[in-house]
Formats: C-alpha cells, structure tokens, sequence
C-alpha cells in the first residue's frame, strides 16, 4: 500500500503558502497528500496585500473525522502547520482515529517569528500548541517559537549551548526529534540544528540577503515528504534547507515577485535531491 499524508493547515487561494505549498511540494516527493484545510483565506496577510478574506472551518473537522472513519480513510503521517487554537483538539482527535499502524506525526508550530506571536494569537497561544508539539515525532519551531515553547526568554545573539537546551527542553516535554529552524552562528551562514535525544547536529547554507514569504512551509512541506519516502532526519532537514535556497535562486531575479518563492521552478531539483 503506498503511503499517504495528511497535512492540516490553512490555504490561502494566492500567496505561495501554507496549503498551495504542501500538496504540490509533497506529491512531487512521491506521497500521496491528503489535505484537511483550517481554514481559507482569499490570499496570505503579508502588508503587500490590501486586505484579506477569512473563512474559519473549525465546525467542519468533526464532520470530515466522522466520514473518513465511516469511509475507513487513514493515513500514514499528520503534518500540520498554522491552526488555531480551537482546533488543536480537533486535530488531535484525527491524529488518533485516523492513523494507520505506526503513523508518524509531524509538527510545524507556525505562530510567530522574530520574537513575537502572529497577530490573533494570544499569549497562552503557545501552552496550546505544546499539548501537539507533546504528541509529535518531529517538531519544527524557528528560535522564536521553541523559546516560546521552553518558556524561555527570545534572544537574537545566541550561541549553541542555547539552541541546544532549547532543543533539549523541548525533547523532554515529549517531541522525540527537534529540528530548529533559522539557526546562524556567522554572518554568511543559516541553517538548522536537529536534535534526536542523543546527538546534536546541525546543517548550515549559504544565507541570502532576502527574506521571502512561505519559505517556512517549503521547509516543513520538504521535511514531511522526504521523511515519509524513507530519508533519515538529518539528511531531511538538510534537503529542505537547500531546496530553500533553491526556491529564493529561482525568484530573486523578479522584483514583482515579492509575496512568495516560485518553488515550482525549483522541484525538478527536489526531484534529482530526492532519487540519489
């Protein structure tokens, strides 16, 4: 039986992000890609946008469960990324009832960046957001939110003793394997470091002079396929880090461009990446 995925995370119709990233990123890896969307927004809230649409479809997932579980539907992995709050038990419950034998579970915490929660969430937000993070065989959080996660002060300077009780913190509370995201320890360098219970690694690539919206979704999306086609978590992480830099290549040279990364350009080498 091939495997098959299901991501749970918000769509916006345009923007290169969350749910138009995972599907297509996934598949190209192989998975079959269920998806369960959060909810749907017109296009993604970045201040280059006028203003945004916004349907919440919580109301929906115990209805969705109810018939997968009548249709007997399961899959072999959960990845989920931006939901809210009142969702999480929700999707917990899928996580339970519609997994097959040994299903993993993939989390991206996606509620905040450069110190601060995402607007519309509160402060509590991220003790929530732990209770998936607690259940997750692989959990990755920017240095944002791990520390959020650890109840631990945000810094911009930081060295690997740091990231690394972050990593450890964060394992003890019960994700088995942490992978932070946005690590650098030099100038010209950015990366990850991932953290399995026992050993520290970490991957670092050239870093860009840009910063590009959905490139945290490429990432997580990268993750979840290549795991799910057998690659060991470390090498998946490393894939992921450089397809990103791949994808900001790939749009640098359109200025228009500036509400996402054109990934589609850059998945024939995800594919190459993928068969070696």
């Amino acid at each position: 039986m091939d495997k098959r995925l299901l991501t749970i995370q918000d769509i916006s119709c345009v923007g290169q992000c969350s749910l138009t990233v995972a599907l297509p990123l996934i598949s190209a890896c192989g998975i079959e890609c269920g998806i369960l969307p959060s909810s749907v927004l017109s296009n993604h809230t970045a201040k280059g946008f006028s203003g945004w649409t916004f349907k919440d479809l919580t109301d929906e997932m115990p209805n969705i469960l109810a018939q997968w579980k009548k249709e007997k539907i399961d899959f072999d992995a959960f990845y989920t990324g931006y939901v809210s709050k009142s969702q999480i038990p929700h999707i917990l419950d899928i996580m339970k009832n519609a997994a097959r034998p040994g299903a993993i579970k993939i989390v991206d915490p996606a509620m905040a960046d450069n110190g601060v929660l995402y607007a519309g969430f509160d402060a509590d937000f991220p003790m929530e957001m732990k209770k998936l993070c607690q259940v997750a065989d692989v959990i990755m959080p920017n240095i944002t939110e791990a520390a959020l996660l650890c109840n631990k002060k945000f810094k911009t300077s930081y060295d690997k003793a740091y990231i690394e009780d972050l990593c450890s913190d964060l394992h003890k509370a019960g994700s088995k394997n942490v992978i932070i995201t946005g690590v650098t320890f030099e100038e010209t360098k950015l990366g990850c470091a991932v953290y399995n219970g026992k050993d520290f690694n970490y991957y670092f690539t050239e870093k860009l002079p840009v910063a590009m919206h959905g490139t945290g979704d490429v990432y997580a999306s990268v993750v979840a396929g290549a795991l799910m086609r057998g690659k060991p978590l470390l090498e998946a992480a490393s894939l992921a880090c450089d397809f990103v830099v791949e994808c900001i290549k790939k749009t640098l040279d359109d200025k228009d461009h500036w509400y996402g990364v054109k990934f589609e350009k850059a998945i024939p080498y995800l594919v190459e990446r993928l068969a070696k």
